[in-house]
């Protein structure tokens, strides 16, 4: 069995980092994911879903190097479910509501938006980095 889960949005928090006891770094941030339609009254409908992302390993210290709030990232990873019943995991806010926390265990993430040097950048699995479109150069593949 195969599960790839790939969004693109935008940063809502800075990420924070962690060690296990193995040693082994663990960072962790917010995506926001926005997507808009129009409903039946044909009025425009705007609608923000929001991931947690867990990233392991030289990747993670290199999420939390480069990584800030409002960046757009490019995160491909395994969506997890709740253990008992395999949904979002549901919680309840302070205010008492309800609410859905979706949660992706990263593979990979690319570095979408423009850090400060003006480079896009892609953070491997393994912690390699590389240009986000490949060789092309100022070619982009599109």
């Amino acid at each position: 069995m195969y599960q790839k889960t790939t969004i693109l949005g935008h940063l809502g928090t800075d990420p924070e980092m962690r060690y296990l006891q193995s040693g082994l770094a663990v960072t962790s941030f917010r995506v926001a994911v926005n997507t808009a339609h129009r409903g039946r009254d044909e009025m425009p409908i705007k609608e923000t879903t929001w991931f947690r992302i867990s990233v392991f390993g030289k990747q993670a210290e290199l999420c939390n190097q480069y990584l800030t709030k409002g960046r757009t990232v490019l995160v491909e990873g395994t969506l997890k479910g709740d253990p008992t019943t395999g949904n979002p995991r549901i919680f309840e806010r302070k205010d008492g509501s309800v609410g859905a926390s979706f949660e992706i265990t990263a593979n990979q993430v690319k570095f979408v938006g423009a850090p400060s040097n003006g480079e896009l950048a892609t953070v491997g699995e393994n912690g390699s980095t590389g240009s986000l479109f490949g060789d092309e150069g100022d070619e982009f593949p599109f």
